[in-house]
């Protein structure tokens, strides 16, 4: 059975920085594209990064530019993304998504999905 879980969340001062990690058992994620989401209240879920299998990095959107990290450590079976200067707006629930039709912003292309965590930004 496919477990991903999501760990780091928690509550982040404006202007600080967010280090979450995605790891799994029942899969390599090695072997998948890597993707992280978010979804505010009200909004819909939305990339932020992704992954590739051969490690190439694929930024979405203004949210991502000059802000994020986005690594793999595949020794552990894990996924580490990182965001800077965190405004009210990075305010979600982030989940890890794995698939393996390469990184897409494209929720339905992947498969395996974790339970999210909450991110909290105080202002």
């Amino acid at each position: 059975q496919v477990h991903i879980v999501e760990s780091g969340g928690g509550l982040v001062q404006a202007g600080g920085s967010l280090r979450l990690s995605c790891t799994a058992s029942g899969l390599s994620l090695a072997d998948y594209a890597v993707a992280w989401f978010r979804q505010a209240p009200g909004k819909e879920r939305e990339v932020v990064s992704c992954i590739g299998r051969g490690g190439g990095t694929v930024l979405y959107g203004d949210a991502g530019k000059g802000r994020l990290s986005i690594s793999r450590d595949n020794a552990n079976n894990r996924v580490d993304f990182g965001m800077n200067g965190l405004t009210p707006e990075d305010a979600a629930e982030y989940y890890c998504a794995a698939g393996t039709t390469g990184c897409t912003p494209a929720a339905e292309s992947y498969g395996h999905w974790g339970q999210g965590t909450q991110v909290t930004v105080s202002s």
